[in-house]
């Protein structure tokens, strides 16, 4: 097991939709009292189902985050700035789960009241969308390879999960709150 203070001030999570990333971020910022950046709230815009905002716009707000915080945790993916992302990161944590969970998963977090779960879109008007599950499915396991890549581009040290026992391990070694 690796410690949290191995970890450093500056975590990155990466992983696929409906993996524990966003909630990983609340638990680990409230822990580190650190600044938490949730990337599809940057992505996109509040108050729409998930409408895109203008991808300039987004990297501004994003590498604005990075230069004016010291301690934080950022979720998500989004390959085209990970390099930013990873260069000035201090860790990695991969959640790199089965694609049958994650969708199942996904499922059900749609359905519940979801408003106030971590990273959720402020004023989102919609939870469910078959294209994402089409993502989770198709696209999101061939970008590994990629996330492979540039993280090996950096000095970054990496934690790889690839189960959610490893991660219900991590909570309670590092004494999350869930």
């Amino acid at each position: 097991m690796i410690s949290l203070e191995h970890l450093g001030t500056r975590i990155c999570i990466i992983g696929p939709s409906s993996g524990g990333k966003s909630t990983l971020a609340k638990a680990l910022a409230e822990k580190l009292q650190a600044e938490v950046c949730h990337l599809d709230q940057l992505a996109h815009l509040p108050g729409t189902d998930w409408e895109p905002r203008d991808r300039i716009l987004f990297k501004k707000e994003h590498d604005r985050f990075l230069s004016e915080n010291n301690v934080w945790i950022i979720e998500g993916n989004y390959s085209f700035l990970m390099q930013e992302r990873f260069g000035a990161a201090t860790a990695v944590i991969w959640l790199d789960f089965k694609v049958t969970g994650s969708v199942l998963r996904y499922i059900i977090r749609s359905f519940k009241n979801s408003d106030s779960r971590p990273g959720n879109l402020e004023g989102a008007t919609r939870q469910f969308s078959f294209s994402l599950i089409r993502y989770i499915i198709f696209r999101a396991p061939k970008n590994r390879g990629k996330y492979r890549e540039l993280i090996a581009n950096t000095n970054v040290r990496l934690l790889y999960l690839n189960s959610f026992r490893e991660l219900k391990d991590y909570y309670r070694f590092w004494k999350l709150k869930r």
